[in-house]
């Protein structure tokens, strides 16, 4: 039998990019028709970890990637926003919300896939209203799962006659590790789990492959699918880390119970086939599915010693930012206003804290351009929203109270400090922002000019460490420190701006460089603004009572 390679290959991964870009389409599309509230999805509705789990499983679906969920997990643990033990039920769920892809794909409508494009490409591209938008473009990407599939599908429909093929899934029959092996190291090459089953699928239907050489294979898809929380994980934080290699635990301890129990768990498959009158594909989502459930509630009551374990083989601090606020009780506003303000005085110095510690790693990310400083800024930053948020809608709360004069000053004292805060927030994202365009664009910046941004940088950070002190301890002579040393920042700014356009004329700086150079220097310099905000705030409120 002669094959044509060039056709197999080409159809193949013509299909599988299809198949892929569907998926994502899919789930851009739901994500959007949900009202891209994800993570208050999993922010609310993790209280304990079957809340996780059922959280899992809708994110998932939503998004049609657990990798995806696994990541937003991720990234809430480490703001404080979700303890470990949420975190795994989420996981755990995630792990059952993607077999919905192979659910989707055991329905066989392939024949009516580019219908079903073009449906979603009228909707998309012909009506106005952005609902029947979202829906277009998740019809576009169901549609194009199917058509990518059966793509797949005629690409690898020729391996069927090969004898090398036939060998080798008699090995796989023979030989289940071999058969983890593989499929984990397809799901590792297209970095889907929902694509390497979907491919087995599309095998099983056409008979290329037999159900007991499918098992192993589909086991060893839900380890690799592990594979990219652990690489999303490589550098990160020390809770990153902790929640990528649970996922990987808990798909390790599940593959191998079934690996175990493979033969009796095969026959059974059989006989759900036949029970409920499966086609082949539909056969595969439900052993997926019932897997992935079984595991789930097996290790569902042991989620505490998997914390434990992990905590163990991974030790360091937990939460390295706690997004939640600490001290807004709201039993104190109607009994005592004046506690209610110091409550809020206590948050708004946190979230001055953050403003301190995000400039400080926004200064680190423009030295050592390590893309942990990036994330760790824009982490304080999203932090500082938060607390903005809470406290400006406690302080509204406050306000409906009857305040002393002494009351009244501290309320728009902290009112204004708050919002000064979250410019400041703003300034060090962009100041990330524009360490990214920099590396993207490779523009270098000078010796001479990371010299003067690292003495800009260390006075505007002392400003502000200055201005926090002045509104925790009330202290007017740190005020005028603060005061004399935003001065001091817009002498420095000029002085820094003119040693720059020196080295322009010189040859010494690029334009884009200047760009960068002036950019930051600006961001610090109205960072000084916000934090002499802050003092004369605090003077002003001293002067007045």
């Amino acid at each position: 039998m002669e094959i044509d390679v060039q056709t197999i290959i080409f159809s193949f991964l013509g299909g599988l990019g299809i198949f892929l870009f569907g998926i994502k389409f899919m789930g851009d599309g739901l994500q959007k028709a949900a009202g891209d509230r994800l993570r208050e999805i999993l922010d609310k509705f993790t209280s304990n970890p079957l809340m996780g789990v059922l959280a899992g499983i809708i994110v998932t679906i939503l998004i049609q990637t657990s990798s995806g969920t696994t990541v937003l997990t991720v990234g809430l643990v480490n703001a404080g926003f979700m303890t470990l033990h949420q975190a795994i039920g989420v996981i755990m769920g995630a792990n059952i919300g993607t077999t919905a892809t192979a659910f989707i794909i055991g329905l066989d409508i392939e024949a009516y896939a580019l219908p079903i494009m073009f449906a979603g490409t009228v909707m998309i591209f012909f009506l106005k209203n952005k609902k029947i938008n979202n829906i277009g473009q998740i019809l576009f990407g169901f549609g194009g799962i199917f058509y990518g599939l059966k793509l797949m599908g005629d690409g690898v429909a020729p391996l069927e006659g090969l004898e090398s093929f036939q060998n080798l899934t008699v090995s796989m029959s023979n030989n289940p590790i071999l058969g983890v092996i593989i499929g984990v190291a397809f799901t590792v090459a297209v970095q889907s789990s929902s694509a390497s089953i979907g491919l087995l699928q599309e095998l099983y239907q056409q008979g290329a492959i037999m159900l007991d050489a499918v098992m192993p294979v589909l086991f060893g898809d839900n380890i690799g699918t592990t594979i990219t929380a652990v690489f999303a994980a490589i550098g990160a934080s020390v809770a990153a880390k902790r929640a990528a290699f649970v996922h990987v635990i808990f798909n390790l301890i599940g593959t191998t119970i079934i690996l175990i129990l493979l033969a009796p768990y095969t026959m059974f498959m059989e006989n759900v086939q036949e029970w409920l009158n499966l086609n082949e594909r539909m056969t595969v989502a439900f052993a997926h599915g019932i897997f992935n459930v079984s595991n789930t509630l097996l290790q569902l009551p042991f989620v505490g010693l998997l914390a434990i374990l992990v905590t163990k083989l991974i030790p360091g601090k937990d939460t390295e930012i706690e997004y939640k606020a600490r001290h807004l009780d709201t039993s104190f506003i109607e009994r005592s206003p004046g506690i209610a303000l110091g409550q809020a005085k206590s948050e708004t110095l946190r979230m001055a804290e953050f403003a301190e510690k995000g400039l400080t790693e926004s200064l680190q990310y423009l030295k050592t351009t390590h893309k942990r400083h990036s994330e760790l800024t824009i982490q304080f930053e999203e932090a500082i929203n938060n607390l903005d948020k809470n406290i400006t809608n406690y302080l509204v709360l406050v306000s409906e109270s009857s305040l002393s004069d002494e009351n009244s000053r501290m309320h728009s004292l902290l009112m204004d400090t708050v919002r000064d805060i979250e410019r400041i927030g703003d300034h060090m994202e962009n100041m990330v922002e524009l360490v990214d365009y920099q590396l993207t664009n490779k523009v270098t910046l000078s010796d001479e000019a990371h010299k003067d941004l690292d003495e800009m940088f260390n006075l505007t950070i002392n400003t502000l460490q200055h201005a926090i002190k002045t509104l925790e301890n009330d202290d007017v002579e740190e005020a005028k420190e603060v005061v004399k040393q935003e001065e001091e920042i817009d002498k420095l700014e000029r002085k820094l701006r003119k040693k720059h356009i020196l080295r322009l004329n010189e040859g010494k700086c690029s334009g884009s460089a200047g760009i960068v150079f002036v950019d930051i220097l600006s961001n610090l310099e109205r960072i000084g603004d916000h934090s002499v905000n802050i003092a004369e705030a605090v003077l002003e409120e001293q002067e007045e009572s």
